[in-house]
């Protein structure tokens, strides 16, 4: 089993972030959601490991809760 990776691996995380909000640029608010989950589906199986999936889904449940509505 791994564990999650919480730093980032990429040189330039700035232009991670633009690519993530690119793809979701002139989609309707349920055409950026299927686009997300679909995302999510595809790199959960990338990942190939239930454990890390269960810590990544964990943080994000934790962090979201530090938003307001968000996270309820």
């Amino acid at each position: 089993m791994a564990d999650l990776v919480t730093t980032s691996n990429f040189p330039n995380p700035d232009a991670v972030y633009v690519t993530l909000i690119d793809a979701r640029r002139g989609l309707s608010e349920t055409d950026a959601a299927a686009l997300d989950a679909r995302l999510v589906l595809i790199l959960a199986n990338h990942i190939g490991d239930l454990e890390v999936l269960r810590q990544a889904i964990g943080l994000a449940r934790k962090t979201g809760k530090n938003n307001g509505a968000q996270g309820k």
